[in-house]
């Protein structure tokens, strides 16, 4: 059975097919971090195993979720985690939540019936640790195969990679697996970092951050050109009990933590707190802070603003917008600074995107929530989903930029959240496809996209929206950096 076949489905073909509705209310100001994971504002689930849609699935498989933030263990019953296949009764089996991993699993106590469509749900008796309900149950399909899934799992991917050299010292180690593992089985013991010179062990927070990804975040960085060993035992299984082989990563740091990369040059797109090339709107109650510009557009691709053309004609202004609206057919200069802008935009994109080296390298596989991320180079060949608060931890002087191959979002409510003094204006979101900041999300950050940029209601952006399209808003908070 390949694994396209089994229930290793890409996390973010997972979300799409979950169809979760998460509550759009307002979010925490809080940190999420890797000792405090209660839900900043409602729960909701972050990834599934065996996924929606997948087909082949061995009879023999455990059922897997994974929350976005403390549950309360009470609510996560055989009545409120339910397993049915076609023309069948409900599956009766056991419910553990792990609190560790953020996980619930249901264990059948049979195996399932063969080449039958099943369905697993969550219903709204289930509760975050807070008190509050998910909003609307969450149901996902998945169709077994002929038997019981006999391979065993294998590691995919690591970061640090297998011999790497120099790394960064306070680097987090990442694993992503070729199929769901089994929670249960991810203790310290199954999942171990070691120091080679005294096989010390080095402590720190393991999370389950979906079904095949696990990061280690160690407490301290690690020692200075040391070499370390990752050792992932046979404890470690997958949700049908079969053993990964005993794998061993080694690597060896060097004497820097993961450096603050110079900052990004904006030029004289860093006038503008929105700047796109093909279009502003808005819709709803909308407050901006800053000067917003459309070139080569003219005025009319800026709508909803209401706005009211200057005397002089070099700029208009809106009941909406504490600064100017501007664009390419006004009076002179404001064409030609425009136009100067957008080329100052292009280039920071390009320059961003060249940045090479990175600290860190497909953290997470794409999911980031939940994180306290160091100054640094990060990059992504794929999407980035942030479904819980991910924490920016630094100085006023300290520098982030993340390279992300595809699309970023961040979903409802949850917030990209600066600590120890970190400022928006000097972490730079560099982004191929689309940004999409879902309703009540709270960012930080300049925005430097390919595509677009969506903010959906109540979402409150502290940076700069700068897109090589289009840039929509429904009532939300867009505020200039000071710098």
């Amino acid at each position: 059975m390949s694994i396209l076949q089994k229930y290793s489905t890409s996390f973010y073909a997972l979300i799409t097919s979950l169809l979760l509705v998460t509550l759009a209310a307002c979010s925490s100001g809080n940190a999420n971090n890797d000792d405090d994971q209660t839900l900043s504002v409602g729960p909701s689930i972050t990834s599934s195993a065996p996924a929606s849609g997948s087909v082949g699935v061995g009879t023999n498989v455990k059922v897997v979720v994974v929350f976005n933030g403390a549950m309360n263990s009470e609510t996560l019953s055989q009545s409120s985690f339910t397993l049915q296949g076609v023309g069948e009764t409900a599956i009766v089996g056991e419910v553990i939540y792990s609190a560790d991993t953020l996980t619930a699993t249901l264990i059948p106590n049979a195996t399932l019936t063969p080449n039958t469509l099943y369905t697993a749900t969550i219903t709204t008796e289930v509760e975050g640790e807070s008190g509050i309900a998910l909003p609307t149950n969450v149901l996902w399909t998945f169709t077994t195969g002929s038997s019981a899934d006999t391979d065993a799992p294998s590691v995919v991917s690591t970061s640090p990679a297998d011999e790497a050299v120099d790394v960064v010292r306070n680097t987090i180690v990442n694993v992503v697996f070729s199929e769901a593992m089994d929670p249960a089985t991810l203790t310290a013991s199954s999942f171990k970092l070691t120091k080679d010179a005294d096989d010390s062990e080095v402590t720190g927070s393991l999370r389950y951050i979906n079904t095949t990804t696990v990061v280690l975040s160690p407490s301290s960085a690690l020692d200075q050109t040391a070499a370390y060993t990752l050792t992932l035992t046979d404890g470690l299984t997958d949700l049908a009990g079969n053993s990964l082989a005993q794998t061993t990563i080694g690597f060896t740091t060097g004497s820097a933590v993961s450096s603050s990369p110079a900052m990004v040059d904006l030029g004289t797109a860093q006038d503008y707190v929105i700047l796109a090339k093909t279009g502003i709107s808005t819709t709803g109650t909308t407050h901006i802070t800053g000067d917003i510009a459309v070139s080569p557009e003219s005025l009319t691709a800026i709508t909803g603003f209401s706005e009211t053309l200057d005397a002089d004609g070099t700029f208009a202004t809106s009941n909406l917008v504490t600064g100017k609206l501007l664009a390419a057919d006004l009076t002179a200069p404001t064409p030609i600074t425009l136009t100067t802008a957008v080329s100052d935009m292009e280039t920071a994109y390009t320059n961003a995107a060249g940045r090479t080296d990175p600290d860190f390298n497909e953290l997470g596989a794409g999911e980031i929530g939940g994180l306290t991320l160091d100054p640094g180079l990060y990059k992504w060949g794929t999407g980035v989903l942030v479904t819980s608060d991910v924490t920016l931890n630094g100085s006023p002087t300290d520098v982030w930029i993340f390279q992300i191959g595809q699309d970023l979002k961040l979903e409802d409510g949850k917030a990209v959240v600066l600590t120890g003094g970190a400022l928006p204006e000097n972490v730079f979101w560099q982004v191929a496809g689309e940004v999409t900041l879902q309703a009540g999300a709270k960012f930080n950050g300049n925005i430097l996209s390919q595509t677009g940029i969506v903010l959906k209601s109540g979402a409150t952006l502290n940076g700069r929206a700068m897109a090589q399209t289009a840039v929509t808003l429904i009532s939300n908070e867009v505020n200039k950096p000071t710098q």
